[in-house]
C-alpha cells in the first residue's frame, strides 16, 4: 500500500491546495516522504509528536485547510484522544486521521504498536466517521469522497502487505456496504484486512457445497445496517471477521444496530478475543488469534448448525 499512499496523495495535493499532510516521525515508513519535495509547504513532519500533531491540524483546518494526520494506529488513537475528542469533534474540525498497522498487522512491532481498540475508542467519539478500505484499489476511489467529505474521519489503513479483494471496476459508496459474493448460506461481514480472508474462506465452504455471501463492511461508523440486515434476512446467520478486538469493533456496531432494527440471527465471531497483541508475523498471529480462513470457515458452519 506504501506506493499506492504516496501516488495518490501526490495526486489530490496537486489538485486540491488546501490539502496538508501532517506526519510525526513516520513518513518513510509510510511513503510520504517525498511529498514534501513536491509540497514543501504542505508536507510537514511534526516529529514524535502525535498530540501536537492532531492540534496543529485542528488550527489549519479553522483556516480552512484539509489537513491529514498520519501515525501508527495506537500513536494517534491511545496517545492523541483527547486532542481528537476536543479540539477535532468538538470543535467540529474537518480533520482526517489516518492510522496505519491496525490490529495484527503490526506484526513485529508487537503488543505495544497492536491497537486492538482503536475502532472502539473512534466509535465512541460523536460525530466520528470511521473508515477501513479493504485493498489499494478501493483506497484510491475512497480518497476523493474522503477529502470532499467536510467533517472528521478516521482511515484505518494496511501500511504494508494488502490483498487485492476486488477484480476490475466498482461501485464504491462511502456509507454503502459493499456485497462482494452474493450466497444463501450464511452472512459473512468483515472488514479492512480481513475481507481477503473471507473470501478465500468462502472458497473453502463452496468445496463442502456452502454458499456464503461476503460483504466489505469499509465503514463501521456509521453502520450500514440497512445492507447488513438485508443480508442476514436471506442466509439466516452472520459471521462477522475484523482485525480488531470483537469488543467494541464491527460486531458491536452491528449488533447494536441489529437490536435496534429487531434483527435476531445466530452469530459468530472472529477476532482478537480480548487480548493484547505481541511480537510475531501474520500467518502466526493469525494461527494465535484464531483468524485464518480456515477459522472463518468453521465458524460459519458452526453458526449455520445452529439456524
Amino acid at each position: 500500500m506504501k506506493p499506492i499512499f504516496h501516488e495518490e496523495f501526490t495526486k489530490l495535493m496537486r489538485e486540491d491546495e488546501k490539502v496538508v499532510f501532517i506526519d510525526a516521525d513516520l513518513a518513510k515508513a509510510h511513503g510520504s516522504e517525498n511529498l514534501r519535495k513536491e509540497f514543501p509547504d504542505r508536507a510537514l513532519d511534526v516529529g514524535i509528536a502525535e498530540q501536537m500533531a492532531v492540534e496543529y491540524a485542528a488550527g489549519l483546518s479553522a483556516y480552512g485547510f484539509k489537513p491529514y494526520v498520519a501515525t501508527f494506529t495506537p500513536f494517534l488513537t491511545r496517545r492523541a484522544c483527547d486532542q481528537i475528542t476536543i479540539s477535532v469533534c468538538y470543535a467540529k474540525r474537518n480533520v482526517k486521521l489516518i492510522g496505519t498497522d491496525p490490529g495484527i498487522t503490526a506484526e513485529t512491532n508487537g503488543g505495544t504498536h497492536m491497537s486492538m481498540e482503536d475502532i472502539g475508542v473512534m466509535r465512541s467519539i460523536p460525530t466520528m466517521v470511521i473508515y477501513e478500505p479493504a485493498d489499494a484499489a478501493e483506497f484510491k476511489k475512497a480518497l476523493p469522497v474522503i477529502n470532499d467529505y467536510p467533517h472528521a474521519m478516521y482511515i484505518r489503513h494496511q501500511r504494508t502487505q494488502a490483498q487485492d479483494v476486488h477484480e476490475g471496476d466498482f461501485e464504491f459508496d462511502l456509507f454503502k456496504a459493499e456485497v462482494l459474493k452474493e450466497g444463501a448460506d450464511v452472512t459473512i461481514a468483515a472488514s479492512g484486512y480481513m475481507v481477503a480472508e473471507a473470501q478465500k474462506a468462502a472458497d473453502l465452504l463452496a468445496k463442502e457445497g456452502i454458499n456464503a455471501e461476503i460483504l466489505n463492511v469499509h465503514t463501521i461508523k456509521p453502520i450500514d445496517g440497512e445492507t447488513i440486515a438485508a443480508s442476514v434476512k436471506k442466509t439466516g446467520c452472520l459471521v462477522t471477521a475484523e482485525n480488531h478486538n470483537i469488543v467494541g469493533g464491527l460486531r458491536s456496531a452491528i449488533l447494536e444496530d441489529f437490536s435496534e432494527r429487531d434483527v435476531y440471527v445466530p452469530t459468530e465471531a472472529i477476532g482478537v478475543r480480548d487480548h493484547f497483541g505481541e511480537v510475531g508475523f501474520l500467518p502466526f498471529l493469525q494461527e494465535k488469534y484464531k483468524m485464518r480462513p480456515e477459522d472463518i470457515a468453521e465458524a460459519a458452519k458452526k453458526v449455520i448448525a445452529k439456524k
